[in-house]
């Protein structure tokens, strides 16, 4: 796959539900960001549009949890469901477009996918205890990756994933279906060298990259301390590129679907510096992270190209 289409692409967006709720959106029913493509569509190109001026040059459709039977199960028709699932999509690249025209930056819109666990509102995303076939996954998966891959995204995000068998399962269907879409897995962790569910990281990692289309991976929404051991484990296993979005090293209720604050004050401008040496290609941030965090990502890649024109 030519990777040449990321070959500039070093800044990820932030958190979709820390960026709405700036702006007094609540998150924390079970449709959780994707709530706000019925009730806020402007507030989520709000969203993206702050990113994008923060310096992102990617940023993630609000999809990681628009999943069609989470949609129905809300009250919501089939079609209603895929409208919203593809709005989503179409947002993301009007403030894409709009930001393009007026700054003549360019980025990338990725298709968040987000895991089975990410659906069932439990916290299940950062533990893995479920197990589905193949079958099962792409039931689940299939009919809100049909509705954003008809908006053509630049490329899709399987992120947040707490296990191996799922990616794969949607990697095998791409890969026979549309190969020509560039994709990026990102997993949580248990740990530096595990995953969520006991899998051993190095061992995910490099049974991913055996799929040619796989342009990054990465891990995201893990606390900041495990990244550099975790980018060490990964760059022994692959040779594509890193990506890593930690979350502010907060921790999460799944009962009141809220993150819990952390005290640390993190300067992600000398963490950019740090992951970046440590292999880390493209750099963003996850849960609790916000437009201040993208531009200190920013800044560092601002500052890195100068000196090292």
């Amino acid at each position: 796959m030519n990777e040449k289409f990321t070959e500039n692409i070093h800044v990820l967006d932030g958190s979709m539900a820390a960026a709405l709720k700036e702006q007094g959106i609540d998150s924390t029913g079970e449709l959780w960001t994707a709530q706000a493509l019925s009730d806020n569509i402007e507030a989520v190109y709000d969203a993206h549009y702050s990113y994008l001026a923060a310096g992102a040059q990617m940023i993630l459709t609000d999809t990681y949890q628009a999943n069609l039977q989470a949609f129905e199960k809300a009250g919501h028709s089939k079609q209603q469901a895929e409208n919203l699932v593809g709005m989503a999509v179409l947002m993301a690249q009007k403030a894409r477009d709009d930001y393009e025209e007026q700054t003549g930056k360019h980025a990338l819109v990725a298709a968040s996918i987000g895991p089975y666990g990410a659906y069932l509102a439990d916290g299940s995303e950062y533990r893995g205890d479920y197990l589905l076939n193949d079958a099962q996954y792409l039931n689940f998966h299939l009919p809100r990756l049909t509705a954003v891959l008809a908006q053509a995204p630049d490329c899709l995000a399987l992120e947040t994933q707490p296990k191996l068998s799922e990616p794969l399962a949607l990697l095998r269907w791409l890969e026979k279906n549309v190969p020509q879409m560039p994709v990026y897995v990102s997993f949580t962790l248990r740990d530096e060298m595990t995953l969520s569910d006991g899998t051993e990281l190095k061992r995910a990692v490099a049974a991913i990259s055996k799929f040619e289309q796989v342009f990054a991976i990465g891990v995201n929404c893990i606390v900041p301390e495990l990244v550099s051991g975790a980018l060490k484990v990964m760059r022994q296993a692959t040779t594509k590129k890193l990506i890593v979005y930690p979350n502010l090293g907060a921790q999460y209720d799944p009962e009141t679907k809220t993150w819990a604050k952390s005290e640390q004050q993190l300067d992600f401008t000398q963490l950019t510096e740090k992951w970046y040496q440590a292999g880390a290609s493209i750099i963003g941030g996850c849960c609790m992270t916000t437009s201040p965090q993208i531009s200190q990502i920013a800044t560092y890649f601002e500052q890195y190209q100068k000196v090292n024109v």
